[in-house]
């Protein structure tokens, strides 16, 4: 409740800052308002331009002193980044691109038309142009695809004491200081130094002789949710990325992992909830858009559905003699559905945090047949109580039901393990393999069940 209480006087108090810093811009009391701006957090300044129109938003990114505009920029939803952008001289569009972070500037014009990217790099710095182009060659979602070539390097036979000069003449354009990376004279990595240790080391100190030597690193290729989990692995707030030569071409910091793990996140919930993936927010996704994306898999979902139909019909006879087993179809079938679905879902999160491989096939599976025969008679058991007393069923309409409900359980759950760990082992992604597909399966499998034990016990 405390934490409830919290967030909604937080939501309150952003919507106060948002309606006065309108107010004044629509007063147009811009000195007012600038002065209002310096003092604020660069990312609260996003949140209320990305609350706001278009033309307002550009009117306050106008506003904003030149070396706060460059850090709200990047904090902006892409889509109020490429208007800004594209409504700027080519002159203003080149400063802002310039005093982004090159992973920044590069996230931006691959979302931007060719022509407008084109204008932009043409009036860059040519370092500038030269880092964009280099990041924009590596493969979409690979490591060197969201590294920023911003980092402070050193040589081994530098001193503390020439360390810390050249990290005060190019900390600033720097992504982080942190950390330093030692390197020779071809960019081999060598090891890296922390600012503490130089702060505390004496300056004639080589940095050769206090070098960390036992780096780890990222290659290029690396695939970014790959290295996300590297992260997570060793507890870094930054690691070096190099080449295949082991030559070091830039670095990836936390800020950029934590957008990664958010991607990766929503990507795997939508496709759960059989929706191709969009990196758009909700209300930036016009109707359309939002149409195109779930309805290809509501399609196959259907038409897939339609099995569930045909077991029905030609099963006729047997619901025919005996109605009231249609009475238990969707209790059959949604705990079918649940079981899997818990099953599947603890499966695809234990394959993305690499606690579970392909290769413990037999482990899941032989576990969750134990979990399935455990929660079945379970289920079984309370709900023949429930068919007794309750709906007053005969004996053996119970046992069938009740057996059933067994069986569905241990089929579902083994289906929701091995749909995933298959997928991932045949290259797709584990989670499309969830919920509605899933269902779908376990529904029909159900019926199937169902059908063949009341047959067979009622002799039909």
């Amino acid at each position: 409740m405390a934490m409830e209480n919290t967030e909604e006087t937080t939501r309150d108090a952003s919507r106060d800052l948002s309606r006065k810093l309108t107010e004044l811009l629509d007063s147009k009391q811009y000195t007012a308002l600038r002065q209002r701006l310096e003092d604020m957090q660069e990312a609260d300044i996003a949140a209320v331009m990305d609350s706001m129109e278009d033309e307002d938003s550009l009117k306050m990114f106008r506003l904003l002193p030149k070396d706060m505009a460059a850090d709200v920029f990047a904090l902006l939803e892409i889509d109020d980044q490429q208007y800004i952008i594209s409504s700027l001289s080519d002159t203003e569009s080149a400063s802002v691109i310039d005093n982004l972070m090159a992973d920044d500037a590069t996230d931006l014009l691959e979302e931007m038309p060719a022509n407008v990217v084109k204008r932009i790099l043409k009036n860059a710095k040519p370092e500038t142009r030269a880092d964009i182009n280099r990041l924009m060659q590596y493969p979409e979602d690979s490591a060197g695809s969201i590294m920023t070539v911003e980092y402070v390097d050193l040589k081994e036979e530098m001193t503390v004491e020439d360390a810390i000069r050249r990290i005060r003449k190019i900390g600033l354009d720097s992504e982080t200081v942190n950390i330093c990376y030692v390197v020779d004279q071809k960019r081999v990595l060598r090891g890296t130094v922390a600012l503490r240790y130089l702060i505390i080391r004496k300056p004639d100190e080589k940095i050769g002789d206090i070098m960390n030597e036992n780096v780890v690193s990222i290659s290029t290729t690396t695939d970014q949710e790959e290295a996300a989990a590297l992260f997570k692995k060793y507890d870094f707030t930054a690691m070096p990325v190099v080449d295949r030569e082991n030559r070091m071409v830039g670095i990836i910091t936390i800020d950029d992992v934590v957008d990664i793990i958010d991607e990766e996140a929503t990507e795997d919930i939508q496709k759960m909830a059989a929706i191709i993936p969009t990196e758009k927010p909700y209300f930036r996704t016009t109707t359309l858009e939002t149409y195109k994306k779930r309805m290809p898999w509501l399609l196959i979902l259907m038409i897939s559905a339609t099995f569930t139909g045909r077991i029905i019909t030609n099963y006729e006879n047997a619901l025919a003699a005996y109605t009231v087993l249609t009475a238990y179809i969707p209790m059959l079938m949604d705990t079918g559905g649940n079981s899997g679905s818990q099953a599947s879902v603890s499966i695809i999160r234990g394959l993305s945090l690499h606690e579970i491989e392909f290769r413990d096939f037999f482990r899941v599976i032989w576990k969750e047949i134990r979990v399935a025969v455990l929660c079945g008679i379970t289920l079984a058991g309370i709900n023949f109580v429930k068919l007794m007393l309750l709906d007053h069923v005969t004996g053996t309409i119970a046992l069938i039901v009740c057996a059933t409900l067994v069986c569905v359980v241990l089929i579902a759950k083994c289906i929701g393990a091995i749909l995933p760990l298959v997928a991932q082992k045949l290259g797709f992604d584990p989670a499309v393999m969830a919920s509605p597909l899933l269902t779908t399966i376990v529904d029909a499998v159900s019926l199937l069940i169902y059908f063949n034990i009341a047959t067979r016990i009622l002799h039909l």
